[in-house]
């Protein structure tokens, strides 16, 4: 492994309009009608967020840059990323979070969650005993700060069997790997609870555990905790998957969302298969009516790991313009 302060962000990325005629026979009154004409016309009810990861932070934005776009894109809130030199990193504490979660008060957008890069150079499932142990450290370290920034949402995995993009990788048996990652959701979990923040397991097309819907249910179910939830990614079961199907299998077990728009027509396995959302193969229609179906209705969070090198707010309010049209916020003409 090489040194921690080797670890970049580069590194780990591998990055109503309403009618006139109404306005004119409601007078004043129009704009809270308009309202309530917007809410009439929106299909579903989840809300709109978006990862931090879609953003040029910290090379061209700062964190208060990200979070003031991402609301005036019209976004309900973000997901923010725990590293090793930020801001949001060990270098910072209860009073630095809490600063950040009024910042994001005071804008007016909420924190959605917290995810990290950091459970794959320090797996908690590895071989190596020190790797096991400062990826323990830090999860236990990401769920204070998931606390301290107003979310009840952790994104969390479990383990790896295999990691393709990591030579220096020692393979974990799946065996191994299962009791090793019930092991430690299992010590995290106590200081969980005290704090109010959920252990959302993330499935994942590339690390060899959890590879099925079954699979996931009876790991997070072995709990019996309501704070050991699913973060259900539907781009990362696209490669051989469908999330349509997987959705009412998990049911109420999810607690938070990643919209990730994969294309089933290329070769490329990386994180380079992902696209914007919308320009892929996913079936959103069938996706966002399962979601319904289990009365889902938390975060949707786009995550994209290539903020646009030119004008990267396009990229923000193209996905903000999208997930408004999938949600029936806005609608096409006929």
């Amino acid at each position: 492994m090489k040194p921690e302060t080797s670890l970049k962000r580069r590194d780990l990325l591998s990055y109503a309009a309403f009618g006139s005629a109404a306005l004119a026979a409601a007078g004043a009154s129009s704009v809270a009608a308009g309202d309530d004409a917007a809410d009439e016309t929106r299909k579903y009810s989840m809300k709109k967020s978006i990862n931090l990861w879609a953003f040029p932070f910290p090379d061209k934005m700062s964190l208060r840059q990200c979070l003031e776009l991402a609301k005036a894109a019209g976004f309900d809130g973000i997901e923010l990323n725990y590293d090793l030199d930020s801001e949001l990193s060990p270098k910072s504490g209860t009073k630095e979070f809490t600063a950040i979660r009024h910042m994001a008060d005071e804008i007016g957008i909420a924190i959605s969650g917290v995810c990290s890069f950091l459970f794959w150079p320090y797996p908690l499932t590895s071989n190596d005993r020190a790797e096991r142990a400062r990826g323990m450290e830090l999860a236990g370290k990401m769920t204070q700060a998931a606390h301290d920034l107003g979310t009840e949402n952790l994104l969390v995995v479990p383990g790896a069997v295999h990691m393709p993009w990591r030579e220096d990788h020692d393979p974990t048996p799946n065996d191994v790997c299962d009791r090793r990652a019930r092991e430690a959701i299992g010590k995290l979990l106590p200081a969980a609870e005290k704090l109010g923040v959920h252990l959302n397991i993330e499935n994942i097309f590339f690390n060899g555990f959890l590879l099925s819907p079954m699979e996931m249910v009876d790991f997070v179910d072995s709990f019996s905790s309501p704070h050991v939830q699913v973060h259900f990614d539907t781009g990362n079961i696209m490669e051989y998957q469908f999330p349509e199907h997987w959705i009412p299998i998990l049911g109420k077990r999810i607690k938070n969302v990643h919209l990730k728009e994969f294309t089933k027509k290329g070769t490329d396995h990386s994180l380079e298969s992902f696209r914007p959302l919308l320009d892929g193969t996913t079936n959103w229609p069938a996706v966002l009516e399962a979601f319904e179906k289990v009365g889902y209705d938390g975060y949707l969070t786009f995550e994209y790991f290539h903020p646009y090198q030119h004008f990267p707010e396009a990229l923000v309010y193209q996905t903000a313009d999208s997930l408004d049209r999938m949600l029936g916020i806005k609608r096409g003409r006929a």
